[in-house]
């Protein structure tokens, strides 16, 4: 069975909104530039060496299909070469290598991948996508990039999605002056 880990970038006040700055958000581009990062580079390899498969939104998709399929390096071959599957009501054939498009009931989609899929499904970005993870109680564990900003205003992570969700710290580290948490959650027996 495959296990939904959710990876995001998150400001201080839990804002998840245009962390690169090309959605044209006000306060936009808060994570400043990956390559002066390499925590940041190294977390992002790990989880794409770690995966099975990635899962997206179709906004995530069309971004990142835009921009890896012509790039180099280790994170640009895992990316390009592990297989994606896009949620989307409106994407039929997704271009992107080994991309493939999930159509109809979200949640009965998602769940079908997790008995199809042995290993980590990491969602990166895809608000929507995370939010109606997290409702369904779908998501297994949460990888939190912290970056050291406020900005007051802008899409939190935890907005809309019903019940309480507790969660257990599995892992937390800094570098970068970012704080990388790590959580798993906690289901009743």
């Amino acid at each position: 069975m495959g296990k939904i880990v959710i990876s995001e970038n998150m400001t201080l006040d839990g804002v998840i909104q245009d962390p690169t700055g090309e959605e044209g958000f006000k306060h936009g581009g808060w994570v400043g530039y990956i390559q002066d990062r390499p925590a940041v580079g190294k977390a992002v390899l790990e989880d794409a060496l770690g995966a099975e498969a990635q899962l997206y939104g179709r906004r995530t998709y069309e971004l990142l299909a835009e921009r890896w399929p012509s790039r180099e390096g280790a994170l640009a071959d895992r990316l390009n070469a592990m297989p994606k599957y896009v949620v989307s009501s409106t994407l039929e054939n997704p271009e992107w290598n080994n991309a493939t498009a999930l159509a109809g009931d979200v949640v009965t989609a998602v769940s079908k991948l997790k008995d199809d899929v042995e290993g980590e499904i990491v969602v990166p970005g895809s608000i929507q996508l995370v939010q109606t993870l997290l409702k369904a109680d779908l998501v297994d564990e949460l990888r939190l990039m912290v970056f050291p900003v406020v900005i007051g205003t802008g899409d939190r992570l935890f907005v809309g999605i019903g019940d309480q969700k507790p969660l257990r710290l599995a892992s937390t580290h800094t570098g970068d002056d970012i704080t990388f948490l790590r959580y798993e959650l906690v289901r009743s027996a």
